[in-house]
Protein backbone atom coordinates (compact mmCIF):
# COMPACT_ATOMS: atom_id res chain seq x y z
CA UNK A 1 0.00 0.00 0.00
CA UNK A 2 2.75 2.59 0.79
CA UNK A 3 4.04 2.02 -2.85
CA UNK A 4 0.38 2.01 -4.68
CA UNK A 5 -0.39 5.37 -2.78
CA UNK A 6 2.51 7.45 -4.11
CA UNK A 7 1.76 5.94 -7.88
CA UNK A 8 -1.75 6.57 -7.60
CA UNK A 9 -1.49 10.34 -6.69
CA UNK A 10 1.32 10.57 -9.58
CA UNK A 11 -0.68 9.27 -11.80
CA UNK A 12 -3.68 11.86 -10.65
CA UNK A 13 -2.16 14.32 -10.83
CA UNK A 14 -0.56 13.92 -14.44
CA UNK A 15 -3.27 12.12 -16.36
CA UNK A 16 -6.00 10.15 -14.50
CA UNK A 17 -7.04 7.25 -12.36
CA UNK A 18 -9.89 4.85 -12.57
CA UNK A 19 -12.60 4.91 -9.76
CA UNK A 20 -14.15 2.10 -8.11
CA UNK A 21 -16.28 1.77 -11.01
CA UNK A 22 -13.62 2.35 -13.16
CA UNK A 23 -12.06 -0.79 -12.32
CA UNK A 24 -15.11 -2.77 -12.09
CA UNK A 25 -15.96 -1.92 -15.67
CA UNK A 26 -12.37 -2.85 -16.40
CA UNK A 27 -12.76 -6.03 -15.09
CA UNK A 28 -16.23 -7.05 -16.72
CA UNK A 29 -14.53 -5.75 -20.27
CA UNK A 30 -11.77 -8.34 -19.52
CA UNK A 31 -14.44 -11.14 -18.64
CA UNK A 32 -16.60 -10.77 -21.74
CA UNK A 33 -13.36 -10.57 -23.59
CA UNK A 34 -11.88 -13.62 -22.76
CA UNK A 35 -15.20 -15.35 -23.31
CA UNK A 36 -15.43 -14.07 -26.66
CA UNK A 37 -12.04 -15.54 -27.25
CA UNK A 38 -13.22 -18.98 -26.20
CA UNK A 39 -16.56 -18.99 -27.66
CA UNK A 40 -15.43 -16.77 -30.61
CA UNK A 41 -18.72 -14.98 -30.20
CA UNK A 42 -18.95 -11.62 -32.00
CA UNK A 43 -21.61 -10.45 -29.57
CA UNK A 44 -19.41 -10.61 -26.48
CA UNK A 45 -16.15 -9.01 -28.58
CA UNK A 46 -18.97 -6.15 -29.46
CA UNK A 47 -20.11 -5.84 -25.73
CA UNK A 48 -16.14 -6.15 -24.65
CA UNK A 49 -15.05 -2.97 -27.41
CA UNK A 50 -17.63 -0.92 -25.98
CA UNK A 51 -16.44 -1.10 -22.35
CA UNK A 52 -13.53 -0.30 -23.59
CA UNK A 53 -14.23 2.97 -25.63
CA UNK A 54 -16.22 4.07 -22.50
CA UNK A 55 -13.40 3.39 -20.59
CA UNK A 56 -11.08 5.23 -23.00
CA UNK A 57 -13.49 8.27 -23.14
CA UNK A 58 -13.92 8.71 -19.62
CA UNK A 59 -10.02 8.76 -19.38
CA UNK A 60 -9.75 11.68 -22.10
CA UNK A 61 -12.35 13.59 -20.47
CA UNK A 62 -11.94 14.62 -16.94
CA UNK A 63 -7.97 15.38 -17.66
CA UNK A 64 -9.50 17.90 -20.49
CA UNK A 65 -12.20 19.34 -18.47
CA UNK A 66 -9.10 21.19 -16.13
CA UNK A 67 -6.72 22.41 -18.22
CA UNK A 68 -8.54 25.65 -19.00
CA UNK A 69 -9.13 26.62 -15.33
CA UNK A 70 -7.58 29.12 -13.30
CA UNK A 71 -7.87 30.21 -9.94
CA UNK A 72 -7.10 33.30 -8.55
CA UNK A 73 -7.63 34.41 -4.76
CA UNK A 74 -8.73 38.03 -2.98
CA UNK A 75 -6.48 39.41 -0.44
CA UNK A 76 -7.07 37.68 3.39
CA UNK A 77 -8.25 40.41 5.56
CA UNK A 78 -6.10 40.31 9.30
CA UNK A 79 -8.07 39.00 11.96
CA UNK A 80 -7.49 38.67 15.73
CA UNK A 81 -7.53 35.39 17.61
CA UNK A 82 -10.79 33.54 17.46
CA UNK A 83 -12.57 34.89 13.97
CA UNK A 84 -13.26 33.82 11.14
CA UNK A 85 -10.70 33.93 8.25
CA UNK A 86 -12.54 35.14 5.34
CA UNK A 87 -11.21 33.26 2.19
CA UNK A 88 -12.40 34.25 -0.96
CA UNK A 89 -11.59 32.39 -4.27
CA UNK A 90 -12.71 32.42 -8.11
CA UNK A 91 -12.44 29.98 -10.63
CA UNK A 92 -12.49 31.46 -14.17
CA UNK A 93 -13.44 29.09 -17.09
CA UNK A 94 -11.58 30.38 -19.80
CA UNK A 95 -12.44 27.66 -22.62
CA UNK A 96 -15.27 27.69 -25.05
CA UNK A 97 -17.61 25.08 -23.32
CA UNK A 98 -18.89 24.37 -19.93
CA UNK A 99 -17.09 22.71 -17.36
CA UNK A 100 -19.36 20.99 -14.86
CA UNK A 101 -19.03 18.80 -11.86
CA UNK A 102 -15.35 19.92 -11.02
CA UNK A 103 -14.21 19.92 -7.14
CA UNK A 104 -11.87 22.17 -5.66
CA UNK A 105 -9.86 21.92 -2.76
CA UNK A 106 -8.09 24.52 -0.78
CA UNK A 107 -4.49 23.39 1.16
CA UNK A 108 -4.51 25.04 4.09
CA UNK A 109 -1.57 24.39 6.65
CA UNK A 110 -2.83 21.87 9.59
CA UNK A 111 -1.94 24.08 11.99
CA UNK A 112 -4.89 26.59 10.96
CA UNK A 113 -7.11 23.12 9.76
CA UNK A 114 -8.13 20.46 7.45
CA UNK A 115 -8.28 21.25 3.48
CA UNK A 116 -11.57 22.70 2.77
CA UNK A 117 -13.63 21.26 -0.20
CA UNK A 118 -16.10 22.62 -2.49
CA UNK A 119 -18.60 20.72 -4.94
CA UNK A 120 -19.19 23.16 -7.98
CA UNK A 121 -21.88 21.80 -10.49
CA UNK A 122 -20.98 23.81 -13.51
CA UNK A 123 -19.09 26.93 -14.83
CA UNK A 124 -19.91 27.96 -18.52
CA UNK A 125 -17.61 28.91 -20.93
CA UNK A 126 -15.82 32.30 -19.98
CA UNK A 127 -17.52 33.03 -17.24
CA UNK A 128 -16.12 32.52 -13.38
CA UNK A 129 -17.58 30.88 -10.14
CA UNK A 130 -16.92 32.82 -6.80
CA UNK A 131 -16.41 30.47 -3.35
CA UNK A 132 -16.23 32.30 0.25
CA UNK A 133 -16.29 29.89 3.26
CA UNK A 134 -15.09 30.79 6.43
CA UNK A 135 -12.51 29.40 8.58
CA UNK A 136 -12.25 29.92 12.40
CA UNK A 137 -8.78 30.50 13.97
CA UNK A 138 -7.63 28.90 17.46
CA UNK A 139 -4.28 31.09 17.79
CA UNK A 140 -1.97 33.96 16.62
CA UNK A 141 0.27 33.57 13.66
CA UNK A 142 1.32 34.72 9.98
CA UNK A 143 0.17 31.37 8.12
CA UNK A 144 0.87 31.02 4.41
CA UNK A 145 -0.24 28.33 1.74
CA UNK A 146 0.47 27.94 -2.12
CA UNK A 147 -1.65 25.00 -3.32
CA UNK A 148 -5.27 25.01 -4.57
CA UNK A 149 -6.46 21.62 -6.52
CA UNK A 150 -8.84 20.85 -8.84
CA UNK A 151 -10.28 17.25 -9.49
CA UNK A 152 -12.99 15.66 -12.08
CA UNK A 153 -14.31 12.54 -13.00
CA UNK A 154 -16.78 14.24 -15.76
CA UNK A 155 -18.97 13.31 -17.48
CA UNK A 156 -18.92 8.98 -16.80
CA UNK A 157 -16.97 9.16 -13.41
CA UNK A 158 -15.00 5.62 -14.17
CA UNK A 159 -11.69 7.74 -14.22
CA UNK A 160 -10.55 10.53 -11.47
CA UNK A 161 -8.22 13.36 -12.35
CA UNK A 162 -6.14 16.16 -10.20
CA UNK A 163 -4.59 19.32 -10.82
CA UNK A 164 -2.92 21.74 -8.69
CA UNK A 165 -2.69 25.32 -9.12
CA UNK A 166 -0.42 27.94 -7.51
CA UNK A 167 -2.19 30.31 -5.49
CA UNK A 168 -0.70 31.93 -2.55
CA UNK A 169 -2.49 33.05 0.52
CA UNK A 170 -1.25 34.41 3.53
CA UNK A 171 -3.59 34.41 6.93
CA UNK A 172 -2.43 37.02 9.72
CA UNK A 173 -4.31 36.37 13.23
CA UNK A 174 -3.46 38.74 15.52
CA UNK A 175 -3.34 38.43 19.20
CA UNK A 176 -5.97 38.97 21.62
CA UNK A 177 -6.44 42.54 22.84
CA UNK A 178 -7.78 42.77 26.38
CA UNK A 179 -9.86 45.56 27.20
CA UNK A 180 -8.45 46.85 30.22
CA UNK A 181 -10.33 50.12 31.73
CA UNK A 182 -7.40 50.62 34.33
CA UNK A 183 -3.66 49.82 34.90
CA UNK A 184 -1.90 50.42 37.48
CA UNK A 185 1.43 49.13 35.83
CA UNK A 186 1.01 51.87 33.29
CA UNK A 187 -0.74 54.64 35.19
CA UNK A 188 2.03 54.54 38.10
CA UNK A 189 4.70 54.90 35.90
CA UNK A 190 3.30 58.36 34.30
CA UNK A 191 3.06 59.41 37.90
CA UNK A 192 6.68 58.68 38.95
CA UNK A 193 7.27 60.77 35.80
CA UNK A 194 5.29 63.72 36.75
CA UNK A 195 6.84 64.07 40.11
CA UNK A 196 9.88 64.96 38.49
CA UNK A 197 11.88 67.86 37.74
CA UNK A 198 10.08 71.14 36.34
CA UNK A 199 7.02 70.87 34.88
CA UNK A 200 6.76 73.74 32.38
CA UNK A 201 8.71 71.49 29.77
CA UNK A 202 6.81 68.66 30.09
CA UNK A 203 3.97 68.25 27.64
CA UNK A 204 0.39 67.23 28.89
CA UNK A 205 -1.23 63.38 28.60
CA UNK A 206 -4.51 62.38 29.10
CA UNK A 207 -4.64 59.66 31.62
CA UNK A 208 -7.22 58.02 34.06
CA UNK A 209 -5.66 59.93 37.06
CA UNK A 210 -3.93 63.11 37.87
CA UNK A 211 -5.69 66.61 37.35
CA UNK A 212 -8.71 66.74 35.59
CA UNK A 213 -8.57 68.85 32.64
CA UNK A 214 -12.05 68.44 30.71
CA UNK A 215 -15.35 66.44 30.82
CA UNK A 216 -16.90 65.08 27.78
CA UNK A 217 -19.97 62.54 27.77
CA UNK A 218 -19.48 58.76 28.98
CA UNK A 219 -18.12 56.08 26.50
CA UNK A 220 -18.15 52.61 26.44
CA UNK A 221 -15.24 50.85 28.83
CA UNK A 222 -14.87 54.53 30.76
CA UNK A 223 -13.57 53.11 34.33
CA UNK A 224 -17.19 54.19 36.58
CA UNK A 225 -14.45 55.94 39.04
CA UNK A 226 -14.12 58.60 36.39
CA UNK A 227 -17.59 59.91 36.50
CA UNK A 228 -18.62 63.09 37.65
CA UNK A 229 -21.67 62.73 39.27
CA UNK A 230 -22.93 66.22 39.74
CA UNK A 231 -22.48 67.21 36.27
CA UNK A 232 -24.12 64.31 35.07
CA UNK A 233 -27.00 64.87 36.81
CA UNK A 234 -26.93 68.25 35.45
CA UNK A 235 -26.90 67.74 32.18
CA UNK A 236 -29.16 64.44 32.60
CA UNK A 237 -26.54 62.25 31.00
CA UNK A 238 -23.09 60.47 32.30
CA UNK A 239 -19.92 62.67 31.84
CA UNK A 240 -16.39 61.37 32.72
CA UNK A 241 -13.66 63.59 34.06
CA UNK A 242 -10.71 63.33 31.14
CA UNK A 243 -7.64 63.85 33.25
CA UNK A 244 -4.05 64.80 32.84
CA UNK A 245 -0.84 63.81 34.24
CA UNK A 246 2.93 65.35 33.47
CA UNK A 247 5.51 63.15 31.62
CA UNK A 248 9.03 63.81 30.83
CA UNK A 249 7.79 63.59 27.15
CA UNK A 250 9.74 59.97 27.03
CA UNK A 251 8.16 56.77 25.68
CA UNK A 252 7.07 53.87 27.25
CA UNK A 253 9.20 50.57 26.19
CA UNK A 254 6.46 47.34 26.39
CA UNK A 255 9.36 44.70 26.16
CA UNK A 256 9.16 40.99 25.89
CA UNK A 257 11.64 38.40 26.69
CA UNK A 258 11.46 37.27 23.42
CA UNK A 259 15.37 35.57 23.50
CA UNK A 260 14.66 33.58 26.76
CA UNK A 261 12.69 30.28 27.09
CA UNK A 262 9.17 30.13 27.87
CA UNK A 263 6.77 27.56 28.53
CA UNK A 264 4.25 28.11 25.92
CA UNK A 265 1.49 29.05 27.71
CA UNK A 266 2.87 31.49 29.67
CA UNK A 267 4.37 33.20 26.56
CA UNK A 268 1.49 33.47 24.62
CA UNK A 269 -0.19 35.05 27.54
CA UNK A 270 2.76 37.58 27.55
CA UNK A 271 1.78 38.56 23.55
CA UNK A 272 -1.73 39.19 24.84
CA UNK A 273 -0.40 41.19 27.28
CA UNK A 274 2.23 43.20 25.10
CA UNK A 275 -0.81 43.40 22.62
CA UNK A 276 -3.00 44.84 25.56
CA UNK A 277 -0.84 47.25 27.27
CA UNK A 278 -0.05 49.01 24.31
CA UNK A 279 -3.17 49.99 23.26
CA UNK A 280 -3.99 50.88 26.73
CA UNK A 281 -0.79 53.29 26.79
CA UNK A 282 -1.47 54.36 23.52
CA UNK A 283 -5.07 55.21 24.52
CA UNK A 284 -4.41 57.10 27.54
CA UNK A 285 -1.80 59.19 25.57
CA UNK A 286 1.14 57.90 26.24
CA UNK A 287 4.02 57.67 23.57
CA UNK A 288 4.54 53.66 23.53
CA UNK A 289 6.35 51.62 21.45
CA UNK A 290 7.02 47.91 21.41
CA UNK A 291 10.62 45.83 22.09
CA UNK A 292 11.13 42.57 20.86
CA UNK A 293 14.43 40.53 20.41
CA UNK A 294 14.46 40.40 16.56
CA UNK A 295 13.18 43.40 15.55
CA UNK A 296 14.07 45.86 18.19
CA UNK A 297 11.99 49.15 18.74
CA UNK A 298 9.01 49.54 16.67
CA UNK A 299 5.38 51.57 16.82
CA UNK A 300 2.40 51.36 14.67
CA UNK A 301 -1.01 49.67 15.58
CA UNK A 302 -0.69 47.53 12.55
CA UNK A 303 3.65 46.69 12.68
CA UNK A 304 2.74 46.08 16.33
CA UNK A 305 -0.05 43.18 16.01
CA UNK A 306 2.23 41.47 13.19
CA UNK A 307 4.97 41.65 14.93
CA UNK A 308 2.98 40.40 18.14
CA UNK A 309 1.36 37.68 15.08
CA UNK A 310 4.53 36.26 14.36
CA UNK A 311 6.93 36.49 17.46
CA UNK A 312 8.02 33.44 19.18
CA UNK A 313 10.30 32.68 21.90
CA UNK A 314 14.48 32.31 21.76
CA UNK A 315 14.54 34.48 19.21
CA UNK A 316 17.89 35.19 17.78
CA UNK A 317 18.62 38.89 19.20
CA UNK A 318 18.74 41.74 16.83
CA UNK A 319 22.09 44.18 16.97
CA UNK A 320 19.76 47.15 18.06
CA UNK A 321 19.58 47.42 21.69
CA UNK A 322 16.69 48.73 24.26
CA UNK A 323 16.87 52.47 24.93
CA UNK A 324 17.39 53.72 28.50
CA UNK A 325 13.79 54.70 28.77
CA UNK A 326 11.19 52.99 31.22
CA UNK A 327 10.31 49.54 30.69
CA UNK A 328 7.60 47.11 31.23
CA UNK A 329 9.52 43.83 31.20
CA UNK A 330 7.58 40.88 30.31
CA UNK A 331 9.67 37.88 31.39
CA UNK A 332 9.47 34.47 32.94
CA UNK A 333 13.05 34.23 33.66
CA UNK A 334 13.15 36.47 37.41
CA UNK A 335 16.86 36.71 36.64
CA UNK A 336 16.53 39.35 34.69
CA UNK A 337 14.79 41.85 36.54
CA UNK A 338 18.14 42.84 38.25
CA UNK A 339 19.29 45.26 35.53
CA UNK A 340 16.18 46.96 34.03
CA UNK A 341 16.42 50.78 33.88
CA UNK A 342 15.03 53.86 36.27
CA UNK A 343 11.69 53.64 36.90
CA UNK A 344 10.71 50.11 34.83
CA UNK A 345 8.08 47.67 35.71
CA UNK A 346 7.74 44.46 35.23
CA UNK A 347 5.58 41.36 34.35
CA UNK A 348 6.79 37.91 35.58
CA UNK A 349 4.86 34.40 34.55
CA UNK A 350 5.83 31.88 37.47
CA UNK A 351 7.28 28.37 36.56
CA UNK A 352 8.24 25.70 38.35
CA UNK A 353 12.24 27.36 39.24
CA UNK A 354 10.65 30.23 40.49
CA UNK A 355 11.23 29.79 43.97
CA UNK A 356 14.91 29.14 43.32
CA UNK A 357 15.00 32.14 40.97
CA UNK A 358 14.11 34.39 43.95
CA UNK A 359 16.81 33.89 45.87
CA UNK A 360 19.35 35.27 42.98
CA UNK A 361 17.62 38.44 42.53
CA UNK A 362 19.81 41.51 42.98
CA UNK A 363 17.17 44.47 42.16
CA UNK A 364 14.03 45.06 44.62
CA UNK A 365 13.18 48.50 43.95
CA UNK A 366 11.18 48.32 41.00
CA UNK A 367 7.24 46.75 41.23
CA UNK A 368 5.44 44.56 39.11
CA UNK A 369 2.96 41.70 38.62
CA UNK A 370 3.79 37.92 39.03
CA UNK A 371 0.79 36.16 36.90
CA UNK A 372 -0.89 33.35 38.03
CA UNK A 373 -1.25 30.87 35.55
CA UNK A 374 -4.42 29.32 36.79
CA UNK A 375 -6.19 33.02 37.38
CA UNK A 376 -7.88 35.14 34.71
CA UNK A 377 -5.53 37.43 33.02
CA UNK A 378 -7.17 40.50 32.50
CA UNK A 379 -8.22 41.00 36.11
CA UNK A 380 -4.64 40.37 37.20
CA UNK A 381 -3.59 43.24 34.94
CA UNK A 382 -5.31 45.49 36.73
CA UNK A 383 -4.44 44.88 40.03
CA UNK A 384 -2.45 46.77 42.24
CA UNK A 385 1.65 46.10 41.55
CA UNK A 386 3.74 44.44 44.40
CA UNK A 387 7.20 44.45 45.29
CA UNK A 388 9.70 41.37 45.34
Amino acid sequence: MKIIKPITNWLENRACVPTYSGWVLAAIAICFFGAAVNTMAGWLYAISGVNVALLTIAAILPPRSLVGLTVTRRPLQPVSTGDELAVELEIHNHTKQSVSLVQIEDILPFVLGKPIKQAIDIINSKDSYRWVYYQPTQSRGIYRWHTVELASGAPLGLFRSRRQRHCEATAIVYPTVLPLTTCPLVDEMGQEESKKGDSRHRPLQTATSGLVRSLRPYRLGDPTRLIHWRTSARYGELRVRELEIVTGGQEIIIAIDTAGIWEEKNFEQAVITAASLYFYTQRIGIPVQLWTASTGLVKGDRVVLEILAATTFQEEASPQEKQNYPLIWLTQNFLTLSSLPQGSRWILWENNNLAEQKSGVVNRDYPGIVVQSESELQSQLQKPLQAL
